[in-house]
């Protein structure tokens, strides 16, 4: 299959990015970090979670970034919840979209949200049914696509199964996330395939973490067979808090570098970017996980802009 002509970038780095940073992030560095990614060309941008403040401590002022935020034109900001509490205080908060996040394996939906699979899924069908009532966009999320923590291997028929699941309840479009990002450009290729004959490829979406290195490779594999939608966090922010070494998101920078040199478009500067990843990485005291921020940071912003 041929490439896809055009790529779509949803950015993650002030939701699913900052969310399991153990230092206190103020909302005014959240909301400028929204603010220079949609400097940057960014048309989606997760913006915060509403979320028990027990379960994540980060996304306690989500009301408050969401007052704060600048709402550009032609821009979404998404934002998780779990339940319909969440989904009821989202919708105070002025969201347009929400996403719901389920798991393919047993073991961590136990262990993340202390249900099964399909008890987790019949929590969601109520919510979503609000969201359409209300005229709110659903996405939805499926974690541990290529591999659990405690399960181990996940079969790429039961992503399939939570996936057309999400789909099939109202969710526009299904993010497939390698949460602990051990997956393989082959083992993405065949889960992705078996999603596929579930529900249309056009609305799946790709979620890659990058801990053993092999982000770059998946998006490519997925790339080749037409996936042309995923997620990504400016900085290689993020990471998932059950996975020994967990280096975080992919970059939205190294993405946009990888389709640059595939010569296939996604809209974003590039520049804008790398200062974002340098800026937020610096507000959090390290260097960006970045390589490409890492590299082209070197270089000055003066060898950046030529």
């Amino acid at each position: 299959m041929a490439l896809p002509s055009k790529v779509k970038i949803v950015e993650v780095g002030p939701c699913d990015g900052l969310r399991n940073e153990k230092q206190s992030v103020p909302t005014a560095t959240k909301v400028e970090l929204i603010r220079r990614l949609g400097d940057a060309g960014l048309k989606s941008i997760e913006a915060t979670a509403f979320v028990s403040p027990r379960e994540a401590p980060q996304m306690a002022d989500a009301a408050k970034v969401m007052a704060k935020i600048e709402r550009r034109e032609g821009v979404g900001y998404p934002v998780l919840v779990t339940n319909m509490q969440g989904f009821e205080a989202a919708l105070a908060a002025g969201a347009k979209e929400i996403a719901v996040l389920g798991a393919a394996s047993e073991a961590f939906s136990r262990k993340n949200i202390d249900c099964s699979i399909a008890e987790s899924l019949e929590r969601f069908r109520p919510v979503v049914a609000a969201a359409k009532e209300a005229d709110i966009n659903v996405r939805g999320y499926v974690s541990c696509v290529l591999g659990c923590p405690w399960q181990g291997e996940v079969k790429p028929t039961t992503v399939a199964e939570v996936a057309w699941a999400l789909f099939d309840m109202g969710c526009y479009e299904v993010s497939l996330g390698d949460t602990i990002g051990t997956g393989t450009p082959e083992a993405t290729k065949a889960m992705i395939e078996a999603v596929a004959k579930r529900m249309p490829l056009k609305k799946i979406a790709g979620h890659f973490h990058d801990t053993y290195g092999m982000a770059i490779a998946n998006i490519y594999a997925a790339l080749q067979l037409g996936v042309s939608v995923f997620d990504a966090s400016v900085g290689g922010l993020g990471g998932c808090p059950y996975a020994a070494g967990a280096s975080g998101n992919v970059a939205t920078e190294d993405v946009v570098w990888l389709l640059e040199g595939l010569g296939l478009k996604s809209g974003l500067d590039l520049a804008k970017l790398v200062d974002a990843a340098g800026w937020i990485s610096q507000e959090l005291g390290r260097e960006p996980q970045s390589k490409v921020a890492r590299a082209l940071l070197a270089k000055g912003t003066a060898a950046l802009a030529a």
